[in-house]
Order: C-alpha cells, then sequence, then structure tokens
C-alpha cells in the first residue's frame, strides 16, 4: 500500500471542497470523491444535489459510504504529509504578528502566500500548491494575503464584493443592483479604485501642500524672532551706550531699560516658540495621515482601498496660518522715556538716539493721499491729493456717509489693520493744524471731538505756538522749537502712536497702549484760513532717508 501510495499524486488525496487531505472519504455515483461532512454540508446547502466537480445532478440525493481503500490511503498520505510539512516548516516562514496566516495549516500556522477570492480562504505554499496545478482551481482568484476574507462576501447575499456604488459609495455585488441598487450608478470596482486612487492622490498633494506651507511659516516665524533679536540687541547697545556714561543715580534707570527690552524679546520667543510648537504639532499630525494615506494608496487590493477609504482618519484640524504673524516689537521710545529726568545730562545722547530712531521708523514709510469723498466742502485738494488746505468757499458736494460736514478735515485713503506704518507732513507756515490717524468708524458728522475715546490719536496746534497731544485728559506739549515737518509713526500691534519732529529728530508725543481692533486711517485737519493767516496748506512729503 506505501508504494501504491507513492504512485498517486497529492492532488488524489485533497477534497476539492476543502483542500486538505480526505477525512472520512466517501464516492458519489459519479467517481469524485470528497470528505463525507464537505460534500454533506454542501448538498443541505445547495438544492438540487450536484457534483461540485462535473456539475452532475443526483435525484433523490445518493447515500454515501465511506470508501475505506481510499480512508487507509488518505491516511498514509496525511501522515507522509504532516512528515514532510513538519522538514519544510523551517524553510517556509512561520506566521508573525501582523501577518496573514494559512487556513488550511493544522498545528503550527505558517505565513500565507495568497488569498483566494473563490475559496475566501488563505493558503501558505504547501496548501496553495492545489491552486497552481489543478486545472480546476486555475480559475480561482488570488490576490496578495489579507485578513478577513468574509468582509469581501456581500452580508446580505453572500455573493463576491465585485462591483462599487457610486451613488452611495459602498462596494456591492450583482444580485444588490437587481434590487437595492436598481436605480444607482454603479461601475466595476477598478473604475471604483481607480476613481478613489486618484482622490488619494489628490488628498497627498494637498497635505504635502500644507506641510510645507507650514515649514515655510515656521522659518518665518524663525527670521521673526531673529530680526526682534537683532532689534534687542541695537537697543540694548543704544542702552548701554547712553547710561554707561552716568554715575549711580541713573543705573537703576538703565536696569530698568534693559528689563523692558529683554522682557519684550522674551515674549515675542514665548509667542513664536508657542506658534512654532503648533506648527510642528500639526506637521507631526499631517505626516501621520500622509503616512496612512500613502500606505493605503499604494495598496493593489482594489477592494480593500475602497473599503479602507471611507474609514480613513478624518484629517487632523488645522490652524489657517496665514494671517499669523511673530512681529518683533517696537522699542521706539524706549530709551528716551527712561530717561526724561535726566533730560539736561543726557541731551546730546538722547539727540543721538532719536536721531537712530527717526532712521528705523522712517523705513515704515507707506504711501499716503487724501481722499476727497471724506473731505469738509470748505477744503481744497490739489489734484495730486498731496495737499489741503481751507478755502472760503463751500463747495456742492454729495453729502455721502463718508464725509465730515462740519470739521474742517480729511482721512486718506489708505487704510492700515496690521504692522506698522510712517508718513511725513509738512506744517510749515501754519498757525494751527490737526494731525493723527482715526479709527474707520468715528462720527464725521457735526462737531468733532479729538479724543482716543472717540476714535482719533492726534495732536494739534492752536494759536501759533500752543501745542496739545488731544490724550484723555488732554496733554499740553512744550516744544524747543515749532517743527516743520511732522512724521506720524503708528505700531498696530504694539499699540503705538507716535510723532516727531522730523528736521530735529526730536520725539513730539507718544500714545502708548492703545487697542486697535478697526482699521486705521490717516487724518489732517488744517483748520481755518484765518483771514489768510493760516491758509499755508497741509503736505504730504517724501522721507528724506539721510545718513
Amino acid at each position: 500500500m506505501s508504494a501504491a501510495s507513492c504512485l498517486l499524486t497529492e492532488d488524489q488525496f485533497l477534497c476539492s471542497i476543502c483542500l486538505d487531505v480526505f477525512t472520512d472519504p466517501v464516492s458519489t455515483p459519479c467517481g469524485h470523491n470528497f470528505c463525507k461532512a464537505c460534500i454533506s454540508e454542501h448538498w443541505d446547502i445547495n438544492v438540487p444535489s450536484q457534483c461540485p466537480n462535473c456539475n452532475k445532478v443526483f435525484f433523490p440525493r445518493p447515500e454515501l459510504l465511506v470508501n475505506t481503500f481510499i480512508s487507509e490511503m488518505a491516511a498514509q498520505f496525511r501522515q507522509s504529509a504532516q512528515q514532510k510539512a513538519s522538514s519544510s516548516s523551517s524553510e517556509q516562514q512561520v506566521v508573525k504578528p501582523g501577518e496573514v496566516s494559512c487556513d488550511a495549516c493544522t498545528g503550527t500556522r505558517l505565513k500565507a502566500l495568497k488569498s483566494c477570492l473563490v475559496c475566501l480562504a488563505s493558503y501558505c505554499e504547501t496548501h496553495l500548491e492545489p491552486h497552481l496545478k489543478n486545472a480546476g482551481f486555475k480559475k480561482h482568484q488570488l490576490i496578495d494575503p489579507v485578513e478577513n476574507l468574509e468582509s469581501r462576501m456581500c452580508v446580505k447575499h453572500d455573493k463576491l464584493l465585485e462591483l462599487f456604488c457610486k451613488t452611495d459609495q459602498v462596494c456591492v455585488c450583482m444580485l444588490c443592483t437587481l434590487l437595492d441598487h436598481k436605480t444607482h450608478y454603479v461601475v466595476p470596482l477598478k473604475e471604483g479604485y481607480e476613481g478613489k486612487k486618484a482622490e488619494l492622490g489628490k488628498t497627498e498633494a494637498e497635505i504635502q501642500q500644507m506641510i510645507q506651507k507650514r515649514r515655510l511659516k515656521i522659518q518665518e516665524m524663525n527670521r521673526s524672532v531673529e530680526l526682534s533679536k537683532e532689534g534687542a540687541d541695537r537697543e540694548i547697545a543704544d542702552g548701554v551706550q547712553v547710561f554707561t556714561a552716568l554715575k549711580e543715580s541713573v543705573e537703576r534707570s538703565q536696569a530698568e531699560l534693559m528689563d523692558t527690552i529683554k522682557e519684550k524679546q522674551r515674549e515675542t520667543e514665548e509667542q513664536a516658540e508657542g506658534f512654532i510648537k503648533e506648527l510642528e504639532q500639526e506637521v507631526s499630525e499631517l505626516k501621520k495621515r500622509s503616512s496612512e494615506v500613502e500606505q493605503l494608496s499604494r495598496s493593489e487590493d482594489q477592494l480593500h482601498l475602497l473599503q479602507s477609504f471611507t474609514s480613513l482618519n478624518a484629517a487632523p484640524p488645522t490652524k489657517n496660518w496665514t494671517e499669523v504673524r511673530v512681529r518683533p516689537p517696537s522699542y521706539e521710545g524706549t530709551v528716551m522715556r527712561a530717561v526724561t529726568q535726566l533730560e539736561e545730562t543726557l541731551r546730546k545722547q538722547m539727540k543721538k538716539l532719536l536721531e537712530v530712531e527717526l532712521k528705523r521708523v522712517q523705513q515704515s514709510e507707506v504711501e499716503v493721499t487724501l481722499d476727497p469723498d471724506t473731505a469738509q466742502p470748505r477744503l481744497i485738494l490739489s489734484d495730486d491729493g498731496k495737499q489741503v488746505k481751507h478755502g472760503d468757499v463751500k463747495k456742492n458736494l454729495p453729502d455721502n456717509p463718508e464725509r465730515f460736514d462740519q470739521c474742517t478735515c480729511v482721512l486718506a485713503k489708505q487704510s492700515f489693520s496690521s504692522g506698522r506704518f510712517y508718513y511725513e507732513v509738512q506744517v510749515k507756515g501754519k498757525t494751527a493744524w490737526d494731525l493723527g490717524v482715526a479709527r474707520e468708524s468715528i462720527n464725521r458728522k457735526g462737531k468733532i471731538i479729538l479724543s482716543p475715546q472717540k476714535g482719533y490719536w492726534t495732536i494739534v496746534l492752536r494759536n501759533g505756538n500752543e501745542y496739545e497731544a488731544c490724550a484723555d485728559p488732554p496733554v499740553r506739549l512744550s516744544l524747543k522749537s515749532q517743527p516743520e515737518k511732522v512724521g506720524v509713526f503708528v505700531d498696530y500691534e504694539e499699540g503705538l502712536v507716535s510723532f516727531y519732529d522730523a528736521d530735529a529728530a526730536a520725539l513730539i508725543y507718544s500714545f502708548t497702549g492703545c487697542c486697535f481692533k478697526e482699521k486705521l486711517y490717516p487724518y489732517f485737519g488744517p483748520c481755518n484760513n484765518n483771514g489768510g493767516k493760516n491758509s499755508a496748506p497741509l503736505i504730504i512729503s517724501p522721507v528724506n532717508h539721510t545718513e
């Protein structure tokens, strides 16, 4: 018997239903052999009774008896196969965690090489041989090993999922298209797979673009921190140059100046570190999602991709970083305010510092032109929008909401809602004027009260020599000389509005601690011409950048 079994091929000892060595083999009237349990279960499910190999129908259902000869042959072959398997198992890979195991292995389970979509089972090298040699199995569809093959069957109709419903975005079987999805847009699985794979490619490109934008934002913020540090270093150097010339009476002032600058720098660095940490976290999350998308997009398993696509984790929430900035703090006026009580001693040093400071703020020069739609009807504007003066004749102009109807003033066309800006206005020859900035929502009709509470940050000249900052309450200004050109500087985020005598490089006044939430417009008030005594115009002048 042993010699006879050696003449037989392995296929002759395998049940074509379970693909394993016969257990209680029985023969059908057509001469084919199966495990008694396998053929009985097959016939219990499928009516009428039909041979799985040749499709011959038997009626009535035949009584099956165990074929003792084949049973003995199969038992001997099983023993031989087990010995062969044990000797070759060392050559084949034992399944590891996360890998797909062979469904036909008994005892030590080996790593599956392929999964069969017809048998809904996975096979190692040994148990895969029937699919490679037997003509009946060669029609079966083999794929790379996957888990949960039962998920590839329609739970409602027990048919293979081989179509994709675009209407409901689900995989369906042929019976589904005739019933529940009869009127839906259904395409072959391959077409749905290719469509979703294209979407994954687009998603991957978008994620990479988001990552790149955030990396650029990180670079931008690092650069902002560097600029902030450079500004802090320059300011510290200027402060040291001033205070090292003093004795013990000024040491405390020097320390306070250093602390103020360093605190601003620390706050800037902390703000940047917070933003960078958020950006790096988003980059990490996006990389994780990118890895998931990339892994799924590389899958050649059409059904797996389609089924996994809808369950793919949603994109992590990300912040819109377009308008986020780390802006270096403004130090303008810091040193001067720290040494105001030492004015006489520090006059020369302060003069030098103010010259440097003015050069810095002048780097924020912006283009400013007057808006005729806001001008009070008695004002005369030049054609280039750079000059304004008061006239005796009231022009017949439309009383639009933007126009001032009583106060002799006008706004610029330009508005600013972030950053820093600077412009200069010539006031030479005038005995009265108003200059500054105003928020967008100011009242423009009737009598105007100039104050920060009303939305104005201005300084004014009255009676030829009376200067005043329109604060709450107003502040009388004592100037050593009458400015002929006034520079206006605003740092929106810092809440700072400063006025300079541009020719003398002297600070006139600063509004600090302001809270801006609206657009700011440059504000100009030439005041009444006072019978020709104040007929000179306010002139928006280009900045003279002297070395």
